[in-house]
């Protein structure tokens, strides 16, 4: 008997007959003598709803009572599982964050996890109850609602899967695990058996939507097994888990692309210390996370530098820029809101010579210009225009090998 805990996106809990499926799955491994905790979402679009009733009565809805209307949506979801469930026979029970409680600090919209109480969770399954668990939740010690921001359930379900060491966390979603890349970009990628926490990490990071990156986190800082699959199929997904030698065997293990980024480009700014820092001060001051940075080689004591935000981001970080400008004495700001990140993921890069060259020749051959690079241990991102979006990911997942059963293992 294991403990498995199981998280079910909004998808899949989308209508009742969804709910009623779900609840079928989860009396299945009931069944098979486990011990289960489910973690749901809202129903789809109901979040997206929920926000849009906010934004009718406030101009500007945050904080508080913000959180206290989000929230409602999982408190649905998790009444009718519970009810589905006790339909089929079995002993169910609902809980929102404050019941468990899933303490978090007093950020609202996007708290973060402190603590997980286990004793009345442990009590339940003690007593052969199934636990249905509200997603995305949680309460500050002040006793107020809290969420966790978009995606939050998969943390929520990571985070109850460490505090109670359960055996696994399953992640139910409406695709059937991790891909090579997108396959309604190519319908040839192949689904991983398996995937180290640090590839996931960055994927995740990159623009693969399947997993939120906090989660993933947390996985890996707890050690904690993750399956990801379709709720929708029986097919095994994907195991996201410790690095092991098979996954160094591949050099490449998928391909993302991220279009919610644009370029800021600083022309001719002095090249003396501290320039940098009163550029980027008010940016770090309003919350604006910068992703790559280039800054290229100084002449005449003059030098450019370019740098990337969220899309969502992009007209206040022009404008905030553009302030500094005069400032700093620079000769002038350049926007660009029309580009995408082209990413390379595989912890088998580490141990593998020629993987950079082999992308870099591959765009070459197909006219595409990079403008941006970025590289780590086990990834390599590349700024292109918009427009090569999908060109860039198919000759890459080709020219890597990563549609056929065997991928290529050696560089070029």
């Amino acid at each position: 008997m294991a403990l498995i805990v199981q998280k079910y996106g909004g998808t899949s809990v989308g209508s009742a007959e969804r709910i009623k499926n779900v609840a079928r799955r989860v009396a299945g491994t009931k069944d098979q003598g486990h011990d289960v905790v489910v973690v749901v979402s809202a129903m789809a679009g109901e979040t997206d709803r929920l926000i849009g009733l906010a934004g009718e009565v406030s101009g500007h809805p945050a904080g508080r009572e913000y959180d206290v209307v989000l929230s409602t949506g999982e408190q649905v979801t998790i009444g009718l599982l519970a009810l589905a469930l006790q339909d089929l026979g079995y002993r169910a029970k609902s809980f929102a964050g404050h019941q468990i409680p899933i303490i978090t600090d007093s950020v609202h919209s996007s708290a973060r996890i402190k603590s997980i109480g286990e004793k009345r969770i442990r009590k339940e399954l003690a007593d052969g109850t199934i636990l249905v668990v509200a997603g995305f939740q949680g309460v500050d010690e002040e006793g107020d609602i809290t969420t966790l921001g978009r995606g939050g359930s998969d943390t929520t379900a990571v985070a109850l899967a460490a505090a109670l060491k359960a055996d696994l966390c399953e992640i139910y979603t409406d695709v059937e695990g991790i891909f090579t890349t997108d396959p309604a970009i190519c319908p040839d990628a192949r689904k991983l058996e398996k995937i180290s926490y640090d590839e996931m990490l960055e994927m995740a990071s990159l623009g693969a939507k399947v997993l939120q990156t906090r989660s993933v986190e947390f996985a890996k800082k707890y050690d904690v097994p993750l399956m990801v699959r379709s709720s929708f199929t029986e097919d095994d997904g994907t195991i996201v888990c410790k690095e092991d030698e098979e996954m160094e065997k591949a050099m490449v293990s998928g391909i993302t692309y991220n279009k919610d980024e644009a370029k800021i480009s600083v022309v001719r700014v002095p090249d003396r210390p501290g320039i940098a820092a009163r550029l980027f001060r008010p940016l770090t001051e309003a919350g604006i996370n910068i992703d790559m940075i280039v800054q290229n080689i100084s002449h005449d004591g003059h030098t450019d530098l370019t740098f990337t935000v969220s899309k969502g981001d992009y007209r206040k970080a022009l404008e905030l820029v553009r302030s500094k400008a005069s400032e700093v004495e620079a000769e002038d700001v350049i926007g660009d809101p029309d580009i995408a990140k082209i990413s390379i993921v595989g912890a088998g890069m580490r141990s593998h010579a020629g993987v950079a060259s082999r992308m870099f020749e591959t765009f070459s051959r197909e006219g595409i210009n990079i403008q941006m690079i970025s590289t780590s241990e086990i990834k390599i991102s590349c700024v292109v225009d918009v427009k090569y979006t999908e060109l860039a990911v198919r000759v890459l997942h080709e020219a890597f090998g990563l549609g056929r059963e065997e991928v290529t293992e050696e560089p070029l």
